[in-house]
């Protein structure tokens, strides 16, 4: 058993990982400065700890074998692991998060979001960890604006939609998630406050069938004609449907973006943001129909993760979203979503 744990180094495990996305043992040995003969001499090492096969010797490729596939992927989830525990101690030590992954509902506004982001790399932090000072702040001495950068927090923003979006925070892979849809499911791991309700409007093109159409649509009229819809992103979590009837045709489309793309060609109907409707049916390229019964306005969150120590990036985050102006700005301002 000790032989084995001695095998099993991250080194190791990250040559797997090399030799895989190079595909061969020659492609990996360039890319680590050695020799072939030195890596070959390495996996069989390996092998002889293990007393398993991990690649395939009858092909000239490097092919992995089922127990050699099995190791990969384990390896790969050891290493992340790995990496989690590092930057969990470097968040202890400077208190700023190696890295801040933010789940972004699909119907946000993308402009207030980048706002969000150009604000965060204009923060001037000291590398030691302390306080962010924002730019050009009066009260900083010059000496200190020498050692000061941008938080060392690198950013990944995900989009996702309705229960995906929940997904992505419940299960780990988000710290943050803005826009969240439904009312939250009681839940110790998470924390959550209201982010806003979003008006949506029924909008279709000047020239669809149900452009003329008396008002109010009911029901009967809509089920007869393609809806377009967003698809719900979660993998593991039920996914919702919202805005099609029973027995009505559906466009399924990956994004915001494209959902209003396909209304503008008349490709179907569908519910979007009022913000968004507006700029467009002022200009004449959509027809906002009422319906009855109305669309009730959607009650809108976020939520992030209870059960680590909160890093400065974090904070920051947190801060921005308890103010109403960026609350209102995530759900109105869709103007950069022009196509």
């Amino acid at each position: 058993m000790s032989d084995r744990r001695n095998a099993l180094t991250p080194e190791a495990l990250a040559m797997l990982d090399l030799i895989e996305r190079t595909g061969s043992f020659a492609a990996a040995a360039r890319e680590l400065g050695r020799v072939p003969s030195a890596l070959t001499y390495s996996v069989r090492q390996l092998e002889e700890a293990l007393d398993v096969l991990l690649f395939d010797r009858s092909s000239r490729q490097a092919q992995f074998t089922q127990a050699g596939r099995e190791l990969l992927t384990e390896g790969r989830r050891l290493l992340q692991e790995i990496d989690a525990v590092a930057n969990r101690v470097r968040r202890v030590a400077t208190g700023w998060e190696t890295q801040l992954t933010i789940t972004l509902e699909g119907i946000l506004a993308p402009a207030a979001i980048f706002d969000l982001v150009e604000a965060f790399y204009a923060l001037r932090v000291q590398a030691a960890g302390e306080s962010p000072v924002a730019q050009g702040d009066k009260g900083v001495a010059a000496t200190r604006a020498e050692t000061q950068g941008a938080p060392p927090t690198r950013l990944r923003l995900r989009n996702e939609v309705m229960s995906g979006s929940w997904e992505t925070l419940l299960t780990g892979h988000a710290d943050l998630a803005i826009g969240l849809a439904g009312e939250p499911t009681p839940n110790t791991a998470v924390q959550c406050e209201v982010l806003g309700e979003l008006v949506f409007s029924f909008a279709v093109s000047p020239h669809h069938p149900l452009a003329g159409e008396p008002e109010p649509l009911s029901a009967a009229s809509l089920v007869r004609h393609r809806v377009v819809a967003i698809a719900d992103t979660a993998h593991t979590f039920e996914p919702l449907t919202v805005g099609v009837l029973p027995g009505q045709d559906v466009l399924t489309v990956p994004s915001l973006a494209a959902k209003l793309a396909a209304q503008l060609r008349g490709l179907g109907c569908g519910w979007l943001p009022e913000p968004l409707v507006r700029r467009h049916a002022e200009a004449g390229r959509l027809v906002v129909k009422r319906i009855d019964p109305p669309r009730q306005p959607a009650r809108l969150h976020y939520a992030w993760r209870t059960g680590a120590q909160h890093g400065l990036a974090l904070q920051w985050w947190l801060g921005q979203l308890r103010s109403p102006t960026t609350r209102r700005a995530l759900l109105e301002q869709h103007a950069g979503l022009i196509l």
